[in-house]
């Protein structure tokens, strides 16, 4: 397997139309949790192709993101497991989800 790099980030946003957001506080709408974790997982992918998520020991949601709220997806390898994947999700300054995955490639 080639050397990985041991970090990488990457930028997103959740379209207002996005299936899972009508009905999700009408009138004050929050991208849910699931759908975060799900660009987690596509940036995970984007990094290490061929990496799938086998488990998640560690999941924060500390911030609403809200939708069209641009984010930057941070990964980072754990520092003694390279099957340990540390993420931090970002917006306008402040921390909206962070976590660990573990994986297996």
């Amino acid at each position: 397997m080639a050397t990985q790099p041991p970090s990488f980030e990457t930028h997103s946003v959740i379209n207002a139309e996005h299936p899972s957001l009508p009905g999700h506080f009408p009138g004050a709408p929050i991208v849910p949790g699931v759908v975060i974790l799900d660009e987690v997982a596509a940036a995970l992918t984007q990094w290490r192709a061929g990496a799938r998520i086998v488990g998640m020991p560690v999941v924060k949601f500390t911030a609403p993101l809200r939708p069209q709220q641009p984010f930057t997806i941070s990964l980072a390898t754990g520092r003694d497991d390279e099957h340990r994947v540390d993420f931090s999700c970002q917006a306008e300054g402040r921390t909206v989800a962070a976590g660990r995955l573990e994986i297996i490639c």
